[in-house]
């Protein structure tokens, strides 16, 4: 993370946070959605999520029942002690990880069951989709401990204005 934009990320997106309500409120969801795809692709030429994964640190995704089918079968387990095992029910209603860490994070920042990760997993950090406008008070969570986010909203807010 070499960019200046990134120097000091995690302070500025903390500072930032009425900023990114009021924008994300206002923009012009068509301009931003315009400038996503060339976002999305520069912060992650910018930045290396092993470096990160505060997104696996500190954020369990939802566990839907084709995610847990999958990897319970992945681990040769039941779903039901793969549930039992990893597995709670949050506030929302939705099975979200027990434990934080995740239980499938690595030492070295790699997920044991990357090709079979939940949907969440996949598209997170959702800076390629509809989602960062449509769901602006995740948008801003995630800038917090996201600079994928931090960055594309930051670079989102010069462009777009």
């Amino acid at each position: 993370m070499t960019d200046s934009l990134l120097h000091n990320w995690q302070k500025k997106s903390a500072d930032h946070q009425k900023q990114y309500k009021n924008f994300l409120q206002k923009a012009d969801k068509n301009k931003v959605l315009k400038n996503l795809p060339t976002l999305h692709e520069e912060a992650f030429e910018k930045i290396d999520c092993l470096q990160c994964a505060n997104c696996c640190k500190n954020y369990s995704p939802r566990f839907k029942t084709p995610d847990i089918k999958r990897i319970a079968k992945l681990l040769k387990m039941k779903e039901g002690d793969f549930i039992e095992t990893y597995l709670m029910i949050d506030e929302d209603g939705d099975y979200v990880a027990k434990s934080a860490p995740c239980p499938f994070l690595g030492a070295d920042n790699y997920c044991s069951i990357y090709e079979n990760r939940p949907s969440d997993c996949r598209r997170f950090p959702y800076t390629d989709e509809d989602v960062i406008v449509r769901r602006a008070q995740l948008t801003q969570k995630n800038s917090t401990f996201c600079p994928i986010v931090y960055y594309v909203l930051e670079k989102l807010m010069s462009v777009v204005g």
